[in-house]
């Protein structure tokens, strides 16, 4: 089975469908043209050609080695997952200005054995009968100075979740914070005492491994920006963060485009990652598997598989526009220009698209987006299909790292990719082209990530689950209804297990009802199995105000014993019975929490 090149990749076709016209795959004849297409895309300029060498011989890029392929045709990257390899029957086509005939010479490894353990084997506890519910920490649970933050409002608020039958809580487990004082300098602390009260409390943990920075998002409310040291390189080397078409940076996540490059003291960001979850599991090694059920891989801004496509700092982008596409620092440019070049198209490897608009347009605006606009023409098909693949062999990367890392310690991995609903109802489905979902009316841009997800055995975490359709302004076509729809389709198809979250912070019974009832998907045996953890978006004060709380009891009883919407005067006695119980620390929790 064989990895896709981003340059040589395809759009996975809608059922139901049209074949569209599509890009045809160059028959790579040896090892020396696939390893040479990867050197290419490196090399995009004197500074970064310097660079390659040094890859070559660097000990994580060589520590799997390089080797050829059974059959002599091909080389596997082992340390990546990944392999540039020759098809053997790779169609002879003639080439023509439609390009509609499509070589399937690569195609993605969806059937390979995982590297981690299936998730659809073990779930959070195989003896709760309904989906467990768990809490997300604020974002500044572990303070600036590495210590866990308002440790008496902590204990007392676990306390009320766990009286509330709340199976856990997740944190983020900051890379600026921990890693901070310079490279290999961890400093676990207060996810330590964080740990040992989750612990004493009888909960479960899903950690996530951010990567990313946090402030300047939505429901940002701190700022914790990258490790100092890694901010020096990128002041030393701009390009090193996604960069959009005017030449704007973004400091939220290291670009995947230099993915592999030894560009922070030697290292490449993703040895980076790998060194640091290795520290984490190291760690708590007594606790993974039993205490800390759960490890989120952050794969970009907000932890989400994207690119920073719709960035509110600054003003930059207001919802709902459509956003823009973030491939113009010089590691991707060398990427694209190298994969255009590999297909004789020159001419499209100089820039991305020059009609794609501004981040605050509707896709009507834009000559890119339009119903019938440049996303598909032959050039806006290959554009679209090399922006999502190098996503996509960017979450590759980082999943088989952490599958590396945490295999055989009993928690499961997890991912999470964007609920991007915002014109879902148009023909392009601009706003997800520029995140890097190529998801269309003719392709499915969430199939080829749960195949990915389920090659690594990874749970796919998806959003939305509280939004309805109605609720949503009718000019902007938003579907997040429609969108898990989809995303649950491509979970069922792939055999991934799915884990939800809620958008936006929300009290009400109508948002509690949308999320009982999508986390229902259905109601079948099949289906029950399909969704493994519900985890509620977050832990503040106003969660445990007398009536927020009263509801939440009734949502968490409902989403554990079963998942059936329960109004009847029995609930009511058990809901106030449960309500009851916990009011005292409810109250604790609440005072502590305003202090």
């Amino acid at each position: 089975m064989w990895w896709v090149p981003p340059c040589l990749a395809f759009p996975v076709r809608r059922a139901g469908m049209k074949t569209q016209s599509t890009l045809y795959q160059p028959q790579l004849n040896s090892f020396h043209n696939s390893l040479l297409i990867m050197i290419m895309t490196l090399m995009c300029s004197s500074s970064t050609s310097s660079n390659v060498g040094s890859l070559l011989s660097n000990k994580f890029f060589c520590k799997s080695q390089l080797s050829s392929d059974s059959d002599g045709h091909g080389v596997r990257l082992a340390s990546f997952g990944l392999s540039f390899s020759a098809c053997r029957n790779v169609c002879r086509v003639k080439r023509s200005a439609s390009l509609k005939t499509l070589c399937r010479a690569y195609k993605i490894e969806s059937d390979e054995k995982s590297v981690h353990e299936s998730p659809r084997e073990r779930s959070h506890d195989s003896s709760v009968k309904g989906v467990p519910v768990f809490v997300m920490l604020p974002l500044d649970t572990v303070n600036f100075n590495g210590s866990l933050n308002r440790k008496k409002a902590m204990n007392a608020s676990l306390m009320a979740l766990k009286s509330a039958g709340v199976r856990g809580v997740m944190v983020d487990v900051w890379w600026g914070l921990v890693e901070k004082e310079g490279p290999r300098h961890y400093n676990w602390g207060g996810y330590k005492d964080l740990v040992d009260m989750v612990t004493k409390h009888g909960l479960k943990l899903q950690a996530v491994m951010s990567f990313h920075q946090c402030g300047g998002n939505v429901g940002d409310t701190c700022n914790i920006p990258l490790p100092g040291w890694v901010l020096q390189e990128v002041d030393g080397n701009q390009d090193m963060v996604y960069t959009d078409r005017k030449g704007r940076r973004n400091r939220e996540y290291i670009s995947l485009g230099c993915d592999i490059m030894p560009l922070l003291k030697g290292r490449s960001p993703v040895q980076v990652y790998t060194d640091y979850m290795a520290s984490f599991r190291d760690t708590f090694k007594d606790a993974l598997g039993n205490v800390i059920v759960e490890i989120q891989v952050g794969m970009g801004p907000c932890g989400e598989l994207r690119y920073p496509s719709y960035p509110e700092s600054n003003g930059t982008w207001r919802f709902p526009g459509i956003g823009e596409f973030q491939c113009y620092d010089k590691y991707m440019k060398a990427s694209l220009k190298a994969c255009a070049d590999a297909l004789g198209e020159e001419k499209w490897g100089k820039s991305g698209p020059h009609d794609s608009g501004h981040y605050n347009q509707f896709p009507e605006d834009a000559g890119f987006f339009r119903r019938e606009g440049t996303w598909d023409t032959d050039y806006g098909r290959f554009f679209l299909q090399w922006y999502s693949q190098t996503l996509l062999a960017h979450g590759d990367r980082l999943l088989a790292a952490a599958a590396g890392v945490f295999r055989g310690t009993g928690a499961i991995l997890s991912g999470k990719v964007a609920g991007i609903h915002w014109h879902y109802g148009s023909k392009s489905h601009a706003a997800e082209l520029t995140a890097g979902y190529y998801n269309t009316r003719q392709t499915d841009g969430y199939l080829p990530i749960a195949r990915l997800f389920k090659k690594h055995g990874v749970v796919l975490n998806f959003t939305c689950f509280e939004m309805k359709d109605y609720e949503q302004p009718q000019h902007a076509r938003c579907s997040p209804e429609g969108l898990l729809r989809q995303v649950t389709s491509v979970c069922r198809q792939t055999n991934v297990r799915l884990a939800g979250e809620n958008a936006l912070q929300r009290y009400d019974d109508g948002a509690y009802t949308q999320i009982i009832h999508n986390s229902n998907l259905g109601n079948s045996e099949h289906n029950a199995k399909l969704m493994s953890a519900f985890t509620f978006l977050r832990m503040n004060p106003q969660m445990f105000q007398s009536d927020n709380w009263r509801q939440f009891v009734w949502f968490v009883r409902n989403m554990s014993e079963g998942r059936t919407l329960r109004h009847g005067e029995d609930e009511h006695r058990q809901t106030e019975l449960k309500f009851n119980a916990s009011k005292a620390l409810r109250n604790e929790a609440a005072a502590l929490m305003h202090a």
